[in-house]
Parts: C-alpha cells; sequence; structure tokens
C-alpha cells in the first residue's frame, strides 16, 4: 500500500507530505481546494500524462514522490519486473518518482533510478487503482476481465490442469514445426551434414593433438640448429679442445687438489664431497645431452607430414570452433542431427499420434474450466446486480459476455484457457448492457466500480484504491450505504476517497480535510489529519451547519458509523 507521498511545486501544491495508513482515507474540503491534485499527482506517479502546465507557477519544476510497500498478493510479479529492469534491491519497500519541468519535459524514477515512464505505468498497474474521471483504471482493461473472474470462481485447480496439458501440447508442436522444416529441407540438409560428419570424423583428431605436433613441428624446423647447440655444450663440458680442457677435466683437477688439501685440514671434508656431487650431477648432464643429440632428428618428410596435419586442424578449427575439442563436439552434434533428420518422418508420424490425444487432453480439460467460469460468472452478476441495488442503482444489469464460439471443434486454444470474456453493465434499464469502457464517467462510473471492487475483494489484488467525485448524485441514504461498503472494502484495502458526503466521511478510519490559503498573491494548498471535534466540525461544515445543532448530527454520525462498523463482519 501507499505509505509515503511527498508532493512539491505540482498546480497550487507547494509542499505536501501525507504518510496514510491502511483502510478507509477521506479527503475533504471546498470545491477548489486541491483534493483532487492530489490524485492527478498520484496519477502520474503510475505513468498518467503530464504537461508543463501542472508545475506551478514561477517554479522550475514539480517533483512527485511515493513510496509503496510491496503486496503479498503481486509480490512475485513486481520483482520479476524489477530484476528484469536490474532495480530490484531487496527491500520490501517500492519507491515511484516523477519530474515535470516547466520546459515541457519530465523524468521517471523508480528507486531513485531513472526509467521510461512506460514502466511506471506498468508496475502502478499492480500498485494503484483510481476511479472517477481518470483512464487509469484496471476494470476498463478488458484482458484483466478473465483473471479477476477466475480469483472469484476458485478455479485455480482447473486452470493449473488445463495449462499443464496445454504446455505440452506446445512442446509436441514446437518440435512438429522443427521437424517439419527439416523434412522440407532434407536432402539439401542431408548431404550438407554428411560431409561435415565425414569430414570430422575421417581427421580422427585427438584432445592435446595439436600442442604436440608443434612442439614437433619446431624441433624438426631447428634440427640442425639445435644439434650444432647440443654438440657445442657437450664439448665445453665433457670433450675439451687443443686450446681449452672441458669442464669435467677442470673439475677432477679441482677435486685432486681438495682431497690435498682435506688430508692436511679434514674440517674440510665437507667441500670435497660437496665437489664430488657437483662432478656427478655434471656427467649426468653430459650423459642426457648426448641421449638427446642422438634423438635429433634430420626428417623433411616428417615435417612436411606435421605441417600437412596442423593445416587440417587449422582449417577444421576455422571452420567448426576454435579448438579440437569444439571439433569434436561439432562433430558429435553434426552426426546427432544427421540422425535426427534421417528419421524426421517416423518421429512425425509419432508426434502426430502423440498431439491428437494431448488435443483432446486439453479441450477436455478447457471445457472443464469453462463451465466453472460460466457459473461463476452467473453468480458474480448476481452479486454485482445486489450492490448495484445498494447503491441506488436499481435496475441495473451485468453480466459476463463469452466469446461466442459455435464450432467447439475450431476453439483457439490459449496459456489462459479456451474463453474470451468481457464484462457488460446497463446502469439503467433499457439502455441494453455495454462494454464497461463504454458506459458514463464520473460518480456513476465510481459507484459501479465500488460494486464491482466489493465483490470481488478477494480476487483483486491491487492494494490501494482511489476513489474521487463517487458522491455525484447520490444523496444523504444512499451515502451512508456507500461509506459502509467502502469501509469494508477497506478492510482488505488502502482505500482513498474524495468525498463531499458527511454520511460517507463519517466511515473514515482517517480523515484529511483539505484547504487553500492566499499569501500575498499565491495560493497555498494544505492537508490537515483531522480527530476528535475537529473532525466533527468538519462533518458538521459538510452538512452545513457548524452551530449546535449541526455540531451535534455530526456526533451522532460518527456515532452510528461506528455501531455499523461493530456490527459488520
Amino acid at each position: 500500500m501507499l505509505t509515503e507521498l511527498r508532493i512539491q511545486n505540482f498546480a497550487i501544491i507547494q509542499e505536501l507530505e501525507l504518510q496514510p495508513g491502511a483502510g478507509l482515507l477521506i479527503f475533504t474540503g471546498e470545491t477548489g481546494a486541491g483534493k483532487s491534485i492530489i490524485l492527478d499527482a498520484l496519477l502520474a506517479l503510475v505513468g498518467g500524462r503530464v504537461d508543463s502546465a501542472m508545475v506551478r507557477q514561477s517554479e522550475e519544476r514539480a517533483v512527485l514522490e511515493a513510496v509503496f510497500t510491496l503486496p503479498e498478493t503481486s509480490r512475485e510479479q513486481i520483482v520479476a519486473i524489477l530484476e528484469r529492469e536490474d532495480l530490484y534491491e531487496g527491500e520490501p519497500d517500492l519507491t515511484l518518482g516523477r519530474e515535470i519541468r516547466a520546459n515541457g519535459r519530465s523524468a521517471a524514477r523508480v528507486n531513485g533510478r531513472s526509467v521510461n515512464v512506460g514502466l511506471l505505468k506498468e508496475l502502478g498497474g499492480y500498485l494503484v487503482d483510481i476511479h472517477g474521471q481518470s483512464e487509469h483504471l484496471s476494470l476498463l482493461d478488458v484482458r484483466s476481465h478473465l483473471g479477476l473472474l477466475d480469483r472469484f470462481a476458485a478455479c485455480e485447480q482447473e486452470l493449473a490442469a488445463y495449462q499443464s496439458e496445454f504446455h505440452q501440447l506446445q512442446q509436441i508442436r514446437r518440435e512438429l514445426r522443427s521437424l517439419r522444416e527439416l523434412e522440407q529441407e532434407a536432402e539439401k540438409r542431408s548431404e550438407l551434414l554428411t560431409f561435415q560428419a565425414q569430414e570430422i570424423e575421417a581427421a580422427k583428431l585427438k584432445p592435446g593433438e595439436e600442442e604436440e605436433l608443434a612442439q614437433e613441428r619446431n624441433r624438426l624446423a631447428n634440427a640442425e640448429a639445435l644439434a650444432s647447440t647440443a654438440q657445442e655444450v657437450l664439448t665445453l663440458l665433457d670433450e675439451g679442445n687443443p686450446e681449452s680442457s672441458s669442464a669435467s677435466d677442470l673439475l677432477g683437477q679441482a677435486g685432486r687438489s681438495l682431497a690435498s688439501l682435506v688430508r692436511i685440514d679434514p674440517g674440510q671434508a665437507a667441500l670435497a664431497e660437496q665437489l664430488e656431487l657437483a662432478a656427478a650431477t655434471l656427467s649426468e648432464v653430459s650423459r642426457d645431452l648426448r641421449g638427446y643429440l642422438d634423438g635429433i632428428e634430420f626428417n623433411p618428410k616428417r615435417l612436411e607430414q606435421v605441417e600437412t596435419r596442423l593445416e587440417v586442424i587449422h582449417q577444421l578449427k576455422r571452420k567448426y570452433g576454435g579448438s579440437i575439442d569444439a571439433v569434436i563436439a561439432y562433430g558429435e552434434s553434426t552426426r546427432q542431427q544427421l540422425e535426427r533428420v534421417e528419421h524426421a518422418g517416423e518421429r512425425i508420424e509419432e508426434l502426430q499420434a502423440e498431439e491428437a490425444a494431448v488435443v483432446e487432453r486439453v479441450r477436455q480439460a478447457g471445457e472443464t474450466l469453462s463451465l466453472k467460469r460460466r457459473q461463476a460468472a452467473l453468480q458474480l452478476a448476481k452479486d454485482v446486480e445486489t450492490e448495484l441495488d445498494d447503491l441506488s442503482l436499481e435496475g441495473a444489469e451485468f453480466a459476463v459476455q463469452f466469446a461466442d464460439e459455435t464450432d467447439r471443434k475450431k476453439i483457439e486454444f490459449k496459456e489462459s484457457g479456451i474463453d474470451e470474456v468481457e464484462f457488460l453493465i446497463a446502469p439503467n434499464p433499457g439502455e441494453g448492457l455495454k462494454p464497461l469502457v463504454k458506459i458514463a464517467s464520473g460518480g456513476e462510473t465510481s459507484r459501479l466500480m465500488l460494486a464491482l471492487k466489493n465483490v470481488l475483494a478477494h480476487a483483486d489484488y491491487i492494494p490501494t484504491l482511489i476513489f474521487d467525485e463517487i458522491d455525484q448524485g447520490i444523496g444523504g441514504r444512499v451515502g451512508f450505504v456507500v461509506g459502509e461498503k467502502m469501509w469494508r472494502l477497506g478492510k482488505r484495502h488502502q482505500v482513498m476517497c474524495v468525498t463531499h458526503l458527511p454520511q460517507l466521511a463519517a466511515f473514515g478510519d482517517e480523515h484529511y480535510r483539505v484547504s487553500k490559503q492566499v499569501y500575498g498573491e499565491r495560493t497555498l494548498t494544505g492537508v490537515e489529519k483531522l480527530a476528535g471535534g475537529e473532525r466533527e466540525r468538519e462533518l458538521a461544515q459538510m452538512a452545513g451547519s457548524v452551530g449546535e445543532t449541526g455540531l451535534k448530527a455530526a456526533g451522532e454520525l460518527m456515532l452510528r458509523a461506528r455501531q455499523k462498523q461493530e456490527d459488520l463482519p
């Protein structure tokens, strides 16, 4: 629900901050005081239209911000939207913002980050429903009617059973489409897949092969240089030349001299051992180096073979993947696709038989779901018409229209079932049923919506409901009934209502008075939360008398409302 609302430089509101509570919230005040402006601000925050005329005179911008507690009933859907836009912060609250500039530009924000207005409207659809002379009315969206009917009918089990079969049918049809496409180009595709599979299999690639071949090519290509360098090292270490002795000879001389030193000074025996170990290590190096020199191969033919093999690997990598592993995987996949193409006809026959069986199951599940919907639709119509009678709309008719399907075998299966529905209403006898979107606006529309909201209270997941001008054309007796119904609705929703009827206002859990004052040449709107005597005085003022008699009548009205509230379940 809405927990905070901040408005700055919007129309005649310079600065306003509200922290509305739960239940039924009443807004009263003289005509032109700014009550509807508050609702206009909320409408802008949930994606409504704005223009520069909304910016307070001589100011550069208007700033609006609202904080909502995420409703449990639609938390999952809202979080999914926020995660999709990378806006979810794991908090239980959601902040919507709107900035309107005098130059005609505007900006929208969610949790302090800039977004497009469409996202505000998408999120707002889960948070606020405004009833009055506004286009932001969820019940006027025909797409919402089926979901409301389903929740009223409590047909979650039937819908889930239908969707399970429907999803299986979708999967079968996706595979069939894919196989039929394969079948249409089977010959061409089969030739290509066969060539690719055979080319990769003929190469007989092995993981790690390329690295081993690269090292071998390096040795073969540099055999002469490697042999020359190895021989040079051997000469220095072990063979020597006429001009100089080898390292092994010199190390032997050093060993003999150190042995003489040790005979004189036995304390240096460790040095002799270290030198002896060095001589042994040098001997091992020389031996291994001779083996390496003997293994160096001068083989131009083998070098050509290695380079040819590396080129084959390079070509396959270029065509089928960036590594040998990727090429091997591509070959396996190609062979699987080839088998699929070759057996496409057989699989198509199997799937067609399976499709026919699943279609029948989907049809049966859809019919079961549709029957429950149609039964619930009759009860919904009766309940709504009863509510309309209470709201001084005697004789008004309500109906749920199902799209006519004369041939049930040609029904289109959809995620939501086989039905398309729309709510129809006839506010006055003899006018005939019409879509909700075409009914009269203003207070009559609001009363119709109040009736629907009361009947669909369990089904409607939108937490904050706003009613503007709901008291148009009704008197005190009906106003008391409207107040009772709105208070009852406030037990399940946060309900904000602008009214001029004291009978309705007496039911409010919170009462706010909206007033305007003129300071110098500027008009300012303020909002004051009323309680006790101040609230009685406001009700008396609304009734047209603030004298002793008026105040007494206001007190009696509040007492009567409280007694009614206590009697209500």
